[in-house]
This record gives structure tokens, C-alpha cells and sequence, in this order.
């Protein structure tokens, strides 16, 4: 089983960015998905899930109206659009299937 998460990097306040991440060595299709982000300093926070069809999605009420989540079954992926990021939002962003984790993505919103 392996995540292995893309699209991170440097952005203003009030930009957007577009996260994926790419699952292999499991029927992606079976399992919910979720976004995880650590801050450093700050403890690993949910920020969204999906679940396997991607009919219904959650999302930590820091994020709330700003990520959308959802996924690509033929493509075995996962995304987290970001939009109005603001500094808070600076992290490690990774994707997550129960005990399995992808390497992560850094998101840094600076001016």
C-alpha cells in the first residue's frame, strides 16, 4: 500500500492550491479517504475525508468553505482543492488510509 501525495508549495494569502494524492497496492474505491495537516509545534489535525464513492465528505471547521476534497476512483486518487489560504494553513499535508501514510507535502502560505 503506498500514498504518495503532490502539489504543495509556496503561496500568498488568498491563493489557492490543488493537492494529490496518488494510491496503489489496494482497491482505492473500497475505503474512505482522509487529509491530515501538522503545524510545527501543533498536533496532527484532520482537516477533510471522503468516503469511498465520495457521495458525502467532511471537513474540520477551520477549513470549512474553503477545501473541498474528492477523488478519482479511476485514477486512484485523492485531491484537496485549497482555496482563500491564509499563514494558519501553513503545514505537512498528508493523505491517510488507517495506519498508512504518505510522505507528505509542505503548504506554506507567506506574503
Amino acid at each position: 500500500v503506498r500514498l504518495v501525495e503532490s502539489g504543495g508549495g509556496l503561496v500568498q494569502p488568498g491563493g489557492s492550491l490543488r493537492l494529490s494524492c496518488a494510491a496503489s497496492g489496494f482497491t482505492f474505491s473500497y475505503y474512505n479517504m482522509r487529509w491530515y495537516r501538522q503545524a510545527p509545534g501543533l498536533e496532527r489535525e484532520l482537516v477533510a475525508s471522503i468516503t469511498p464513492s465520495g457521495d458525502s465528505t467532511n471537513y474540520a471547521d477551520s477549513v470549512k468553505g474553503r477545501f473541498t476534497v474528492s477523488r478519482d476512483n479511476a485514477k486512484n486518487t485523492v485531491y484537496l482543492q485549497m482555496n482563500s489560504l491564509n499563514v494558519e494553513d501553513t503545514a505537512v499535508y498528508n493523505c491517510n488510509l488507517g495506519s498508512v501514510w504518505g510522505q507528505g507535502t509542505q503548504v506554506t502560505v507567506s506574503s
